[in-house]
């Protein structure tokens, strides 16, 4: 089997996952190519070489760019914040190398543009990373609105929901400042919102949104502080300069209508990531906290027996599931993380693309730019006004 040499840049979080990702790949699901976890690339060099040892990376390194440039490397995976996804998506596209990167994709459509221009022109495989459309639900919710399931789509109702930061001693990471993260849970959590809606449902025209930030005050951070972490705190504050709370109306290019909510202060909400597809033949839920269960209304039933049913989805039928366990054994969040690896390998193998890219991205970020702008200006906003 011919090896691909992969380059991880980032060991926090999303190192972790995807490393898991890269090791689990072949191992469940046949694939041509074996990915050899060859370097990973972070800041601090102890923290970097304990998560090299733990994950069966070869090597570390501290400075991306000399990473990008190696020839032994075929494969860059990007777990950064999003502040350097650009920098390192053209640099790697200059040097010919795959790209596996996180969302959000950037900062802003420009820099969006920047990428996906860069990795076209290079003529590069990339992907960026929206891990639920690769939950069997999804897909096979995918696959039941192609087949007519739900008729005309009348509605999207779409909600992703924390509270990680609702404490107001949490200190301000990089989360929480607009030059590291561009936006708040609008870009971290509205951008699969919007990736899914537009994976399922198509393309949106117009935005109507409106952002909060409740505390726009925080201790700065301490040792251990990072995503779902506070860490210690510092005596010294420092300003929020993203939103804490998003909300979207929308029209689809189909005629669709939809809402979006996005929120880090839902009290007792974890990773609730929930969408509701109402249409003229029947209606889909699903949410993330029961990441098996579909839920499904068919209108054809007879009136007296129509009800939502839960489809368990962990049949060898559905997407992804026959490489794991029987039926009934449940899957989990780190399982998306492996279904990308797999797509992305075998795209890789075969010349082809895989989706969603950093196209994907550029359109998902338009959305997101158009609601900025939408809740500076207090009007409705059409999505081809960002350029």
């Amino acid at each position: 089997m011919k090896e691909v040499n992969v380059a991880i840049i980032g060991t926090k979080f999303m190192g972790k996952a995807h490393s898991n990702a890269w090791l689990a790949a072949p191992r469940f699901f046949q694939v041509g190519l074996k990915p050899v976890l060859k370097v990973a690339c972070g800041q601090d060099p102890k923290g970097t070489k304990d998560f090299a040892d733990n994950w069966g990376w070869q090597e570390t390194a501290m400075d991306w760019k000399k990473v990008v440039e190696r020839p032994d490397v075929d494969i860059i995976d990007i777990c950064t914040p999003t502040y350097l996804h650009k920098d390192i998506v053209i640099a790697a596209a200059q040097n010919g190398k795959a790209i596996f990167c996180e969302k959000p994709i950037a900062l802003n459509y420009a820099e969006a543009k920047e990428m996906y221009e860069a990795a076209e022109k290079a003529g590069v495989l990339h992907y960026l990373n929206h891990n639920y459309r690769r939950t069997p639900a999804i897909a096979f919710a995918k696959s039941m609105i192609e087949a007519g399931k739900l008729g005309q789509i009348f509605h999207w109702r779409g909600a992703y929901l924390q509270d990680w930061i609702i404490d107001p001693n949490f200190p301000l990471t990089w989360h929480l400042q607009s030059k590291f993260a561009g936006a708040g849970p609008h870009y971290d959590l509205n951008s699969h919102s919007v990736d899914l809606a537009r994976y399922l449902i198509g393309d949106i025209d117009s935005v109507t949104a409106m952002m909060k930030t409740f505390i726009t005050e925080r201790p700065l951070p301490g040792a251990g502080a990072g995503t779902f972490k506070s860490g210690s705190a510092a005596a010294e504050t420092g300003k929020v300069t993203v939103d804490d709370a998003a909300f979207m109306v929308v029209e689809f290019a189909n005629g669709a209508l939809g809402s979006f909510e996005s929120s880090r202060f839902a009290s007792g909400r974890k990773n609730y990531n929930y969408f509701e597809i109402y249409g003229s033949k029947g209606s889909l839920l699903f949410d993330l906290e029961r990441m098996n269960e579909l839920q499904y209304l068919n209108l054809d039933d007879p009136a007296d027996e129509q009800g939502f049913r839960t489809i368990l989805v962990t049949n060898a039928t559905h997407p992804y599931v026959g490489a794991w366990w029987p039926p009934g054994h449940i899957i989990g969040y780190e399982h998306e993380f492996t279904h990308a690896v797999y797509d992305f390998l075998t795209a890789l193998e075969k010349g082809t693309k895989i989706t969603p890219n950093l196209y994907d991205g550029l359109k998902d970020m338009q959305v997101l730019e158009a609601a900025i702008l939408s809740a500076r200006s207090g009007r409705k906003v059409m999505v081809s006004e960002v350029q």
